[in-house]
């Protein structure tokens, strides 16, 4: 049974995921799948949703942190990798980006004239009350899920309910690789959101919410925050089925570069100038709920790494998220698209390594094989996108086994995996 903070977490875990980025995905694999969505949208699920929704879980397994995931490889490991990935998606990219993506969205198309003094006064009230709200994470998990979320959905059911009205035509054939392969394809996309990441980091909210409401075993917080996973899979799948329909319902009627094009267009054809007010306000509440927790996660993280208070962090990552925000985000997304790039499989593999401890008794060899393994690839990887190319190793890992559809890092980890159970199983036993 799921009672009321069930579904009140699960809410607010919903509204955490479902950022700007994710509002703009679906819509662009609508409008390229085609007649062949529905296949599509379903490999786009499994990994879009379900890796996430596995971060998650895995977190509740440890009663902590991604750091008490990632020590399993080794201590210095584990705060250095975590800290990497709290910077990543907090102050040095996903929140800056969020009240940009916010800005460019919501309150540019309103005016005549852009200046940097709006973007700075937009920013300036946005993080101001990120900040207010984030100070009180117990408070924060009532004041989205209970109010924030249901006006997000509210304001998403109405601009999919005027283009089930208004956009009649039937739908495309499908472009790309979305003709010969829809499942795969939308799989591959799934997994380029890159939400295991912020996962990793929202789930200490969702633990400790629970914590809050008097769940304290261990096996209660997992069925719990899977119960909550459930209600926020719900809801993401409902939604991105929603907008990804609206893209394979617009393809004939012009031509679109991002999925916030798409959304744009369809807003101002249902309801006009109302439209694009609309749209803002989804785009607002979705990078203000994704802000929120971001702040709330690194600061509850780094409360607990270093002896400064909760608020003093939080003032601190929100500030620098304001001042990121406003000098060049081209160049940080220049530079920590890479690092995520390269953070991302480690942080898959560690997830995976967490529901697959029990079948290798949890030896650290294990972790440290596959850890080492996929970092190696993912290394390469992320240097590359940064466009530094080093021919002779890049030559040897495009040879490997799903190189190209972003997974050269998969075979490689289970090998290391492998090497490490051997290693593990030769080394003398300590007495």
């Amino acid at each position: 049974m799921m009672n009321k903070d069930t579904f009140i977490i699960g809410f607010m875990l919903f509204a955490l995921f479902f950022g700007a980025g994710n509002l703009i995905y679906p819509p662009v694999l609508g409008l390229h799948s085609g007649s062949s969505f529905i296949t599509a949208i379903a490999g786009f699920v499994i990994t879009g949703i379900g890796l996430p929704i596995l971060a998650v879980t895995a977190i509740s397994f440890v009663k902590k942190d991604a750091r008490e995931i990632a020590n399993r490889v080794h201590p210095l490991f584990g705060i250095l990798f975590t800290t990497a990935v709290y910077l990543a998606i907090g102050p040095f990219f996903g929140i800056p980006r969020a009240a940009t993506v916010g800005y460019e969205m919501s309150i540019e198309p309103f005016l005549n004239n852009v200046s940097p003094y709006t973007l700075l006064l937009f920013t300036s009230v946005f993080f101001i009350f990120v900040f207010f709200i984030s100070l009180n994470p117990s408070k924060m998990v009532d004041r989205i899920g209970q109010y924030l979320t249901p006006i997000l959905l509210l304001s998403i059911t109405a601009l999919v309910i005027g283009a089930i009205i208004l956009f009649d035509q039937p739908a495309t054939a499908p472009t790309s690789d979305y003709a010969s392969s829809p499942f795969f394809k939308g799989f591959v996309e799934g997994y380029l959101t890159m939400d295991a990441i912020a996962a990793l980091a929202f789930g200490i909210i969702v633990v400790n919410a629970f914590k809050e409401r008097g769940v304290s075993t261990q096996k209660g917080l997992i069925t719990a925050t899977l119960k909550a996973g459930l209600v926020a899979g719900v809801g993401l799948i409902t939604v991105y089925t929603s907008i990804g329909w609206i893209g394979t319902k617009v393809a004939g009627s012009a031509s679109f570069s991002n999925g916030g094009e798409i959304l744009s267009h369809a807003a101002t054809s249902i309801f006009g100038t109302f439209g694009t007010l609309l749209l803002g306000i989804i785009v607002t509440l979705a990078c203000f709920t994704t802000s929120v927790g971001l702040v709330v996660a690194c600061a509850q993280f780094f409360s607990k790494l270093v002896p400064i208070s909760y608020s003093l962090i939080a003032f601190i990552i929100t500030f620098s998220s304001f001042v990121i925000a406003n000098q060049g985000l081209d160049a940080i997304i220049s530079f920590s698209v890479p690092v995520l790039v390269f953070l991302y499989p480690i942080a898959i593999v560690l997830i995976m390594l967490t529901f697959l401890r029990s079948l290798f008794q949890n030896r650290p060899e294990v972790y440290r094989g596959a850890i080492l393994f996929t970092a190696v690839i993912s290394l390469n990887d992320g240097i590359t996108s940064y466009g530094i190319d080093i021919p002779t190793v890049t030559n040897y890992v495009m040879k490997i086994p799903l190189f190209d559809i972003g997974l050269g890092w998969l075979l490689p980890a289970i090998i290391g995996g492998c090497i490490g159970f051997l290693v593990s199983k030769l080394r003398p036993q300590k007495t």
